[in-house]
Formats: structure tokens, sequence, C-alpha cells
């Protein structure tokens, strides 16, 4: 009988001490917006932050335009997204978000005007599957 206390005791514990999808994803947005941010991560652009929203299982990814970027036309919608779709499709990386089916949302925004917003592209489970 005892065994069996210590048994169900320990996998209670355990399996409180599990983290969610949603936790680790929170947790990790944080994390990398501490360590990493901001960071230039291409020649007229940095990595502003990253953030996540609970209720839309949505991860956002903010980025800067500087210099020569900073301008509405300097990086066209569609190609944008498409280069974001192969990119979301080839990193293994997010594979768990991926297949909970989160979403995936980048803003890219003027460092001369920061409420100017040059793009802001939204991928569903649909783009990347």
């Amino acid at each position: 009988m005892k065994k069996v206390i210590l048994f169900v005791l320990a996998t209670l514990i355990l399996g409180a001490c599990q983290e969610s999808l949603e936790d680790k994803c929170a947790r990790e947005c944080v994390e990398f917006t501490k360590r990493k941010c901001p960071s230039a991560i291409a020649q007229d652009m940095i990595v502003d932050s990253m953030t996540f929203d609970r209720a839309s299982h949505t991860i956002h990814y903010y980025y800067k335009l500087t210099g020569a970027s900073d301008r509405p036309d300097a990086y066209p919608k569609d190609q944008a997204r498409d280069a974001l779709k192969n990119a979301l499709k080839n990193t293994t990386q997010l594979m768990a978000y991926k297949e909970a089916g989160y979403n995936f949302r980048y803003i890219y925004y003027s460092e001369k005007n920061p409420q100017t917003t040059y793009l802001d592209i939204l991928l569903t489970e649909k783009d990347y599957q």
C-alpha cells in the first residue's frame, strides 16, 4: 500500500512540474527579448523584441528598420511575406509551436517614426504547413 501511495505522489509531483506549451512560449519570448534584443539581424534591420499573446496563440516579432531601409517601399509586402513563409516552413526551432498551430506575426516599423508600421504580416498554420 505504501508503494502505491508513493507512486501516486511521485506521479502527481512530476506532473505538476511540467510547463505547458503556452507557459514555455511566454517564458522563451521574455528570455529572448532580455538576452538578444535589440540586435542587428541584417543591414538596416534590428530585432527589437518578441512577445506572445496567449489568447490568439500568436508569437509577435518586432523589427525596427533603420538607415536606407527606413522607408515604406524598402520591402514589398508580397516578397516579404513569401520570404517569411519560406523561413518559417524551414525552421526547426519552432517545430513545437508549429505543430500546435501557433500563429506568427512580424511587425516592421520605422526608427525615425516609431508609430509608423511599414509591414504587419500574420502567418497562420495554413501558411507554413
